[in-house]
């Protein structure tokens, strides 16, 4: 009988494609795989990319140990607006808050009032007697019948879900308790979210927003994840399966059905984890990550070895008031239409043709150019090796779209139309690098340029360029790069409690005590999870400002216990952060502590050490092939290698292309690429 393999799988649906990374955990043996995402039910690529996977690499669905997964199913929902009715149920008088927001504006000199989505009907918010003070105490107690009226009316509205936000109810809960357990006994079939649960912090516009979003997404991410696991188990897998969250952490399926707000920028964080540990192995301490797709530019800065995770983001112009991974998104894929404005300019995206049509060149009824089309106009990709010769590409349909749809308004040739399209999209992604680093005070010179997905290696070495870089890191497998760093997650749990004092010794013994709350919570859930000790950790942050003002800046604490001398540090960073933040520290000012958080860590079993590539043989690299590909503002011969034929420390002069399965790398002229141990390329601006 055939030995049991043990495999572990990642899988990164994205848009365009549905990305897989596997290693064996007896041989450390990693592949990866990559099929097109089916948008109608993502779930169904998932199944499709597995067992293709198992087919071409000789495994059976049985041998799989673990199945981690990223999806878009949560940002897709929020994006289309293909959610259920909501109802919110409020403390009286603050039934308006999501419609009132912030009096932040994004055009200061506008006569006109900025829309503002709400994703809650004025006619399904509804408001109940009862007040929590700011300290927990009880000004007013719940109205029971009054809540019994808003009960009917939430029946007879249709409601698809509730949301419960009250005012300090994260200070204490016990009202949104109550009715949370009313509405189970009237409308047991109705599904709850409470602000505590979700978003337990200061601020009522940002944690109502996020309450609403998460009660949204439940039945929309319930419904995939019962679908998900009725797909799998069909097929043959039996494995434990988990969801990436935000936060880079994982989850189960019924903690990602239950707290789905979570899940929201899923796929995209698993990159930014595989950026920080590839980081730490080619010792850059300074890097930009940057992902492209087929669909997305997505930018997450590492400064001295470490990702940033901010305790707000936004999608769509929503607050979600969660701990993430800090990134930025622009709407810059390989798969970006290009198209004219009314007044005859050349754009590019946001929109996408994503996984079905595609791009012209992908023969499947699209019919606007797209990024793609652009690049293998310019000879930038191969129509016959794309996706390891899998997808035969169509370069006279792609043609014909650009020179219909662009080149003939504008009056241009073909490669000049494409040309300004590759300058476009150089711009776009420059200018996106630029405002994530100047907002910061950073000089993007003083870091490198870490580039993955897809389409990232047709386009870096010349957004370095833009912007001055001197490197450029290509990870081993750079188009499955996030379903790599998914494969690395572990299991976290975030908790909070808002605490508003003054950071000093005469309020630590109150401080330890919220400290120790959240560790013995977060153990507790460590526990139901299965974790053994010595796989866990319980890391700390704060949430601090200075006395007076309305934002804070998250700063880590780590494992340690606390005590004067932390606190001290602790303060000390905080000021050194502001500093950098912000261009000026005060030293005289008191530190406030607004939020204590907790991430409560479960290392899940951790796989074999992955093996570099870099088998090829030592000799001078010796290419397979030239292709006449546009480069540098006019056409040249430039030598085509294989990846996997070059060695550890082969050194290759631009200009050049460098070919894998489901990607291409463009390396200029005036720059070298060099193979590390690790199987990372690194190219590098050669001295003048």
């Amino acid at each position: 009988m055939k030995p049991r393999r043990h495999i572990r799988v990642a899988v990164d649906i994205g848009g365009t494609f549905t990305d897989l990374e596997f290693v064996d955990e007896d041989t450390g043996e990693a592949h990866s795989f990559k099929t097109p995402t089916t948008p109608d039910d993502p779930s169904i690529g998932l199944v499709n990319t597995i067992t293709g996977a198992a087919a071409r690499h000789g495994f059976a669905l049985a041998d799989i140990t673990l199945l981690i997964h990223g999806t878009t199913i949560a940002t897709n929902a929020v994006l289309t607006r293909n959610l259920p009715r909501c109802a919110l149920i409020t403390t009286a008088g603050f039934e308006d808050v999501l419609e009132i927001g912030r009096h932040a504006r994004r055009d200061v000199y506008g006569l006109r009032p900025e829309e503002r989505t709400v994703l809650t009907a004025r006619r399904h918010r509804y408001g109940v007697a009862e007040r929590i003070g700011a300290r927990g105490e009880v000004l007013a107690p719940l109205d029971m019948a009054a809540l019994d009226g808003v009960v009917d009316r939430v029946a007879e509205a249709g409601a698809d879900v509730v949301a419960v936000s009250l005012l300090n109810g994260f200070v204490n809960p016990a009202h949104e308790i109550a009715i949370r357990e009313r509405l189970r006994e009237r409308l047991p079939q109705l599904p709850c979210t409470c602000s505590h649960e979700v978003s337990p912090e200061i601020r009522e516009f940002e944690r109502t927003s996020t309450t609403v979003l998460n009660a949204l997404l439940m039945p929309v991410v319930q419904g995939y994840v019962a679908g998900l696991m009725r797909r799998t188990r069909e097929a043959g897998l039996a494995a434990p399966i988990y969801l990436v969250q935000s936060n880079g952490g994982a989850a189960t399926p019924v903690q990602a059905g239950q707290t789905p707000v979570n899940l929201l920028l899923s796929g995209p964080s698993g990159g930014v984890l595989a950026a920080e540990k590839v980081a730490a192995v080619t010792a850059r301490r300074h890097v930009v990550a940057v992902d492209m797709g087929g669909t997305s530019y997505d930018i997450a800065i590492i400064r001295d070895g470490r990702r940033s995770v901010v305790a707000q983001g936004d999608v769509d112009g929503l607050p979600v008031r969660v701990p993430m991974v800090e990134m930025r998104t622009i709407g810059a894929g390989g798969g970006s239409i290009i198209w004219l404005d009314p007044a005859g300019r050349l754009q590019l995206g946001p929109q996408s043709a994503g996984a079905r049509p595609g791009p012209v060149c992908y023969r499947r009824g699209g019919v606007e150019p797209t990024v793609t089309d652009v690049n293998l106009i310019l000879g930038r990709l191969d129509a016959a090796s794309f996706l390891g010769g899998e997808l035969a590409l169509d370069l006279d349909g792609a043609r014909a779209s650009l020179q219909r749809r662009i080149a003939e308004p504008l009056g241009l040739t073909i490669d000049a139309a494409a040309s300004g399209v590759l300058s476009i999209v150089v711009a776009r992604l420059a200018g996106a690098i630029k405002l994530s680093l100047f907002e910061r005070g950073l000089d993007p010179r003083d870091f490198a340029l870490m580039s993955f997905g897809g389409a990232g290696g047709l386009h870096a070495v010349d957004v370095a360029e833009e912007l001055g870089m001197r490197e450029v890191v290509f990870p081993r497998e750079p188009s499955t790069f996030s379903a790599h760093g998914i494969l690395q997650s572990d299991i976290v749990h975030d908790l909070a409690r808002t605490r508003i004092v003054a950071l000093g010794p005469a309020n630590l013994p109150q401080i330890v005590a919220v400290a120790d709350e959240l560790r013995d919570e977060g153990s507790a859930l460590l526990d139901a999870d299965g974790l053994p000790p010595e796989r866990r950790a319980l890391r700390l942050a704060a949430d601090l400002r200075y006395r007076g003002q309305a934002f804070e800046l998250m700063v880590p604490i780590g494992e340690g216990e606390l005590d004067e001398v932390a606190l001290a540090d602790l303060i000390e960073r905080f000021h050194q952060t502001h500093l950098e933040r912000f261009s000026f520290d005060d030293r005289q000012e008191v530190v406030e502590l607004v939020t204590l958080r907790l991430s409560a860590v479960g290392r899940l079993a951790v796989a074999a050490p992955i093996s570099g590539t870099g088998g090829g043989s030592r000799s001078a690299p010796h290419p397979k092939a030239s292709r006449a590909i546009y480069l540098e503002k006019r056409w040249r011969d430039a030598p085509v290698f294989e990846q996997s034929s070059l060695a550890v420390g082969a050194i290759i002069k631009g200009p050049a292309i460098v070919e894998q399965p489901y990607t291409t790398l463009i390396i200029n002229g005036g720059w070298s690429l060099t193979v590390l141990a690790s199987g990372d390329l690194v190219a590098a601006k050669d001295d003048a």
